[in-house]
Order: C-alpha cells, then sequence, then structure tokens
C-alpha cells in the first residue's frame, strides 16, 4: 500500500478547487451587500440604501447601480465608501466614522450610560445615608410639651 495515491491526489485537489471556486462565486454579492448596508438612502427616507422601499425613488435606483458598477469595475470597499461621501455627503454614511472627532458619537452613549448610572447610585447612596425619621408618637408628644412651655410663658409675659 503506496502512502501517495495519484487518484486520490487527484481527488482532494479537485474537491478543494471547487471549494474555492463557489466560495468566490457571491464575492461581488456579498460585498454589494456589505458596502450597501454601510450607506444611507439620500431621498429623505432615513433608510439603508438596500432596505429603502419608497415606490418611485429615483435615488435608490441609482445609487444601487452606481454600487453595482463600482463593486464590478473592482474598487476597494473604502474606494466606493469615499466616493459615495464624495458624492452625496457624510450624510451617505449609516454609521459614523471611527476617526476624529466622530469618536465621540462612539463614546457619548456609553459615557451618558456611566454617568446616568453613577448617579443613580450616589442618589440612592444619599438617599439611605439621611436620618431616619422619627416616630410619629414621639413627635406628637414632644409637640405637645412645646406647645405647653409656650403657653405658660406667653402667660408670664403678658401678665400685667
Amino acid at each position: 500500500m503506496a502512502f501517495f495515491d495519484p487518484k486520490r491526489a487527484r481527488l482532494i485537489f479537485g474537491l478543494f478547487a471547487g471549494v474555492l471556486l463557489l466560495l468566490g462565486a457571491g464575492d461581488d454579492a456579498a460585498r454589494i451587500d456589505r458596502i450597501g448596508h454601510q450607506i444611507m438612502c439620500v431621498c429623505g427616507c432615513n433608510q439603508i440604501l438596500l432596505e429603502c422601499n419608497h415606490v418611485g425613488c429615483s435615488y435608490s435606483s441609482r445609487m444601487r447601480d452606481e454600487l453595482t458598477a463600482a463593486v464590478t469595475r473592482g474598487d476597494s470597499d473604502n474606494v466606493i465608501l469615499q466616493w459615495f461621501i464624495q458624492t452625496y455627503g457624510t450624510t451617505v454614511l449609516a454609521v459614523p466614522t471611527k476617526t476624529g472627532f466622530n469618536r465621540i458619537a462612539w463614546i457619548m452613549p456609553y459615557l451618558a450610560l456611566v454617568l446616568g448610572i453613577g448617579l443613580v447610585v450616589l442618589i440612592l447612596w444619599m438617599w439611605k445615608q439621611r436620618p431616619a425619621p422619627a416616630n410619629a408618637s414621639a413627635t406628637a408628644a414632644m409637640r405637645r410639651t412645646d406647645l405647653d412651655r409656650f403657653r405658660q410663658q406667653a402667660r408670664r409675659e403678658t401678665e400685667l
């Protein structure tokens, strides 16, 4: 029994080549789907480009055609996104970039969440630290004795 069997090697090579070809078959469609979900339709519907469902939307069909043409030309994802930004403005991006001042758009929701939780914890801690209210019956008895004392003082001061 030989270690290297040419028939088995051809079968493994053919299977490997077939898998590679099938993996690359939907590459353009997958790129269009991935990039199309990073771009907003500019018609004002505030929907993702590939999900814009307005009847007669002239922007979405034109933008989809431009995206398909760019992917077919073999442009990189970054080049395609930059072209859309230059053509339609930065509002065409569905998600802000992670560079420069746009980092704040990524940081602020988490920062607001942490600050909100911290504020709630601080309020609960302060609420827990406040003095306990006095017993109602003891408070009423103190009021009666104070009231009696003030009445006696008023009588003494008003006697002629």
